[in-house]
């Protein structure tokens, strides 16, 4: 289906462009919020006589996401989660726990501004990118961690979650016999051999 973008859109063009898009990704998403028209005779007509406006409103929301950008550009927040051994989030970091972490920090951001590209599924300090506005974008720090000492250690750059990997593999050892038989304790095989024929 052919369209007419009435606002930039990434990876498909700018304001006016008229592209070829899949029909669902029109019906769905494009036509719904408003983000582009069909490019029939009509309605190349109509965005013609409305193109001043709707560029001019398009700066105006521009300028107002740019300035909101300088209070949430480079922010950083902390979650505290439960976490098992290895790091493994209890499950994940959702979009509405970044906006309800960043409301805590009195920073309006909406649900659909940010771009997670994969849930947040372990510890550790992860960049997300907010998108305020097609054409102005920004990253936060999200700090996850298992509690607010092991956040600090983190924000100070120790890899908190390799130090418990390591941790947990240094406890650990196994006691091996090459020479056992499979299934075979090596308690057993350490016996004097006249003890198990006699």
């Amino acid at each position: 289906m052919d369209v007419i973008l009435l606002e930039r859109v990434e990876k498909l063009g700018a304001i006016g462009d008229v592209v070829s898009v899949k029909n669902g990704f029109a019906r769905n998403y494009l036509l719904p919020n408003k983000k582009a028209l069909r490019a029939n005779a009509a309605n190349k007509k109509v965005f013609e006589a409305n193109r001043a406006t709707i560029e001019a409103e398009n700066a105006n929301r521009k300028g107002e996401a740019e300035l909101a950008s300088k209070d949430i550009d480079g922010k950083s927040i902390t979650l505290i989660r439960q976490a098992s051994n290895v790091g493994a989030l209890y499950g994940s970091v959702s979009t509405r726990d970044l906006v309800e972490a960043l409301e805590a920090d009195d920073t309006k951001v909406l649900k659909n501004q940010i771009v997670l590209d994969r849930p947040i599924k372990n510890i550790g300090l992860h960049e997300v990118k907010i998108q305020l506005h097609p054409e102005v974008s920004v990253s936060i720090k999200v700090n996850v961690a298992r509690s607010p000492e092991e956040a600090e250690l983190q924000a100070q750059g120790v890899d908190v979650a390799a130090s418990m990997f390591e941790r947990e593999e240094s406890g650990f050892t196994e006691d091996y016999d090459p020479n056992a038989e499979p299934g075979e304790s090596a308690l057993v095989r350490d016996e004097p051999e006249e003890q198990q024929q006699g």
